[in-house]
């Protein structure tokens, strides 16, 4: 007879022989010709499951994460298999007697789905929120407000039983009556010169300003229609606000990303903004992705390999893994928001796989970060760099390109300090014209 007992999870597999266990409750019986299962709600004991070929006692709920699996059946056990979806950002822009509003799409995972979204807005921070449903867009107005009266409004994702799956974070605007439209200078100088005034110059009052979380000692950048605009240090609470002035009114579209102290470089989140010339637009609610990458670009089979990275501090980090059965690994993230977490590669196939991350704290998820590649083979290959690079040398954006996005971001460094350290092509501890002749080398457009 060969037992297998595992104390760890309280499960119990006996091949080849039956056991006379009885159930005190169960949600729902499985059943196949080749194995039957009882799915408990409340187990004193366990649950049995028998057939000609095994038997399995369950519990009341899993004690491990990851995947089991053998030739004819897989289990994706614990909340890491549940489904979840990442949290709109949303955007507020004040008008006259009105609030317009965008936000980013909520995103599904593991089966859920967005059919649509509500607008909540209240006089009052907090709520209690009047909620409007809009349907499957982007955007939307508020109208019939007070001018000079402060608004607050949230966004909640729902799903096709008309059920919340994802609520945003609050942003609030006032409503303000349009400025008067400026005299025109008459024209001087004889015979019948003179024009009126051009365009009005950008305004220091136009502006908008990004609100939201990244990561202790990280690099917060934000680039206004592929070029950067601001930078900032993130101290050590993870939040940041940036504000970028000097705009006029029109339609502009943002991208925010951070770099971590070890020089990783997170996935960009892009946010199209409508700015209202004399305002200031604030768009909150950004939850960074974390950062990734691996110890080994090679691991051999059955050994271990360590996904790391940071996010927000004491975040609840799930980590998956491509294959051909899916893993996902769960960690958390520590006071500096530093995560790491090490796996045995027994269950993965000979061959490349992948790995990325989200991160999850407060009801907020984050979006998902850049994909990192490692291969499984006979022996280990360390990484030899601690900074994991992006596609070709002198993507600095990590999008797989080289081109004027990233001669930008590079442009906007050149010269001084501060800069993170992958953008230092040469590793001279300077951004000079030596680095970008490194990325014109590698330039793809």
């Amino acid at each position: 007879m060969r037992r297998i007992i595992w104390w760890g999870t309280f499960l119990i597999l006996f091949l080849g022989i039956g056991l006379d266990v009885s159930r005190t409750a169960y949600a729902e019986d499985f059943t196949s010709g080749n194995y039957q299962v009882l799915a408990p709600v409340i187990s004193s004991g366990g649950v049995f499951a028998t057939s000609s070929s095994f038997s399995l006692l369950s519990v009341i709920s899993e004690f491990a994460h990851g995947t089991t699996s053998s030739a004819t059946f897989g289990s994706n056990p614990g909340f890491v298999a549940y489904p979840f979806v990442s949290t709109p950002i949303i955007t507020a822009t004040p008008g006259n007697a009105l609030v317009n509003l965008s936000w980013t799409a909520a995103v599904g995972f593991l089966g859920y789905s967005v059919s649509g979204y509500s607008i909540g807005n209240s006089t009052a921070s907090g709520g209690p929120y009047t909620f409007t449903s809009v349907g499957a867009v982007l955007s939307g107005s508020v109208t019939s407000l007070t001018n000079g009266t402060p608004y607050y409004f949230i966004i909640r994702a729902i799903d096709p039983n008309s059920l919340v799956i994802a609520t945003s974070s609050e942003v609030s605007a006032t409503p303000v009556a349009p400025a008067p439209t400026p005299t025109p200078t008459p024209g001087g100088g004889g015979g019948g010169g003179g024009g009126g005034g051009g365009p009005l110059p950008p305004s220091s009052s136009t502006s908008a300003t990004f609100i939201g979380r990244s990561y202790p000692g990280s690099t917060v950048t934000i680039l206004k229609d592929a070029s950067v605009v601001a930078s900032t240090r993130v101290g050590e609470t993870a939040s940041f606000s940036v504000m970028v002035g000097n705009l006029t009114g029109g339609t502009y579209l943002f991208s925010v990303y951070a770099e971590d102290s070890n020089g990783n470089q997170s996935s960009t989140i892009t946010i199209p903004v409508s700015i209202t010339t004399g305002v200031n637009t604030t768009i909150s609610g950004i939850f960074l992705a974390p950062t990734i990458d691996v110890d080994k670009t090679t691991v051999k089979k059955g050994n271990p390999i360590r996904v790391f990275g940071q996010s927000v501090p004491e975040s609840t980090v799930t980590i998956s893994v491509a294959s051909d059965i899916e893993l996902f690994f769960q960690t958390a993230s520590d006071k500096d928001g530093v995560y790491s977490y090490s796996f045995l590669t027994t269950p993965l196939e000979i061959g490349p796989h992948s790995t990325h991350s989200n991160a999850s704290k407060s009801g907020e998820v984050s979006r998902t970060s850049r994909t990192v590649a490692f291969a499984v083979g006979n022996q280990d290959v360390l990484k030899t760099k601690a900074i994991t690079k992006c596609g070709p040398r002198g993507d600095l954006n990590c999008d797989g390109k080289v081109n004027l996005v990233d001669f930008s971001i590079q442009a906007y460094w050149y010269k001084k300090k501060g800069f993170p350290i992958a953008y230092d092509l040469n590793n001279d501890k300077a951004i000079s014209l030596i680095d970008f002749s490194i990325m014109a080398s590698n330039w793809t457009g």
